[in-house]
């Protein structure tokens, strides 16, 4: 027999900002069994179930993955549904309609040498709580020997569309010309569906017999030039994509520009009329400056915090109590910088209830921008132009392990001033105006520019986000902190 906690602590695979990741040798089919026997440990305290949900995304190792779960739920007599390559959200819908738990075998958008898993509850992601108790808990399982046999089910993919599908009584998208940058994403034949049944003329691109791990905060040249060159050469309204797992948004304009994650959940937070929201401390400051939200709260990065501070006032920065915002509002919602958007309570739209669905969703803050373009008679370049006046960028160091990452962070607190010196970024004494500590480092200047840095909760990088007033400035500011990094780093 194996006792779980010693199967973990010994492979080395730890929860990030969302899921456990590690590498895809350290995945073993013992340590996918580790996790799962846990997992269920864990979710029997709070809930009744006999069936587990599954799904992966088109990683080469997530279906081995998906199997030794799978066989591991069968030593403790769990029957399993799997339903195969899906995005997550589609996974979770699924799972929270049948009121069972669900494991979602996928890296996102980490480097291809890694994978990992995401759990959820029958009414939802797990909380940072879960986590903790999946880490520690002590289960015996028999060593897996041979890994089952898996036959794919089509309900979630079927519910997923029906969710988006049943919103419009008409063909809302009929006209516009849609491109879908497939590459390997899990949603990539599930998409086109959706848009073609709304009315849209759809072009697939871009697809990928190779894993790519699409990040949606540090788009690459490639993509930035593909982008450009698809707008023109199809004449497109806009460019959708996502991220490996179907969670994060990519969306271009009519003009080839890749928007920001957070501006498109803006953009969509305030169509669907949310009134208290929940953000990473590293989303644009135009969500506070627009206006539109009686309620907002920043959170740590990662979608646990976002879901956490759905029900808890002392989250984040606990300036605002969104819990007691909560009880008095029924549209309340959260979104991060990579796109992701969470609908944390049911809500009116076109006049049909859409229901909450507390995990990152990509399809639902594009469709739903898409849409307002229509209604206003706008192409959306001119939705964001519409938005306050601030830009941000990111990017990322790869390679740089969590320890050199940390030490970088305490060298940066001793010494705002002289770090950013060190960086090349010009300051003089007391730019920096305030500093935030809550998520790595972030400094804010008397010029209303924001540097921000901070390690990567899911692979070894260094992220380093920035906020100007002009889409130049928040890019001259990323390249010459990217470059001081480098550089600092190197030595």
């Amino acid at each position: 027999m194996l006792v779980s906690s010693e199967v973990i602590k010994q492979s080395g695979v730890a929860f990030g900002t969302s899921g456990a990741r590690g590498l895809v040798e350290s995945l073993s089919e013992n340590v996918c069994a580790a996790f799962t026997v846990n997992f269920i440990n864990a979710m029997r305290t709070s809930f009744d179930f006999n069936e587990v949900a599954i799904a992966i995304d088109n990683r080469p190792s997530s279906r081995m993955m998906a199997q030794a779960c799978s066989q591991a739920l069968l030593q403790l007599n769990i029957k399993v549904m799997y339903f195969g390559v899906i995005p997550t959200p589609a996974l979770a819908y699924s799972a929270m309609l049948d009121g069972i738990p669900a494991i979602m075998v996928t890296g996102s958008h980490i480097p291809f040498d890694r994978n990992g898993l995401k759990f959820y509850r029958p009414d939802g992601e797990i909380s940072k709580q879960d986590e903790a108790n999946i880490l520690n808990a002590n289960v015996e399982f028999e060593p897996l020997e041979m890994l089952c046999d898996l036959d794919v089910s089509q309900v979630a993919e079927t519910r997923y569309i029906k969710r988006y599908t049943s919103l419009f009584n008409s063909k809302i998208l009929s006209g516009k010309r849609i491109g879908i940058y497939e590459h390997s994403s899990a949603g990539r034949d599930l998409y086109s569906k959706i848009f073609t049944e709304l009315g849209a003329e759809v072009i697939a691109l871009g697809r990928s017999d190779e894993f790519v791990p699409i990040d949606t905060e540090a788009v690459s040249a490639e993509d930035k030039k593909r982008a450009l060159e698809w707008v023109y050469e199809y004449q497109l309204d806009v460019l959708f994509s996502t991220d490996g797992d179907g969670d994060r948004p990519l969306v271009s304009d009519e003009q080839g520009e890749w928007l920001r994650g957070d501006i498109l959940g803006l953009l969509c937070a305030k169509a669907l009329n949310i009134s208290t929201l929940a953000v990473p401390i590293n989303c644009n400051s135009a969500i506070d400056l627009s206006g539109a939200f009686a309620h907002v709260t920043r959170t740590k990065i990662g979608s646990p915090y976002v879901i956490e501070a759905f029900n808890n006032p002392h989250t984040g920065d606990a300036r605002t109590d969104l819990a007691s915002c909560i009880k008095g509002s029924v549209n309340l919602a959260g979104f991060e910088a990579n796109g992701g958007f969470l609908l944390g309570s049911s809500v009116q739209y076109n006049g049909e209830l859409l229901s909450a669905l507390p995990t990152r969703d990509a399809l639902l803050p594009a469709l739903v921008v898409l849409v307002e373009t229509i209604l206003q008679k706008s192409a959306l370049s001119s939705l964001v132009k519409g938005l306050p006046s601030c830009y941000t960028a990111s990017d990322r160091l790869q390679n740089v392990l969590p320890m050199i990452s940390k030490k970088l962070l305490i060298e940066a607190e001793s010494n705002p001033v002289a770090f950013l010196d060190m960086l090349g970024v010009e300051v003089r004494q007391g730019i920096v105006v305030k500093t935030n500590t809550l998520d790595g480092l972030r400094m804010h200047f008397n010029n209303g520019e924001c540097l921000h840095i901070r390690p990567s909760g899911n692979a070894p990088e260094l992220r380093c986000y920035v906020e100007s007033n002009s889409k130049q400035l928040a890019q001259n500011l990323l390249l010459t902190a990217m470059a001081g990094l480098e550089k600092r780093l190197l030595n």
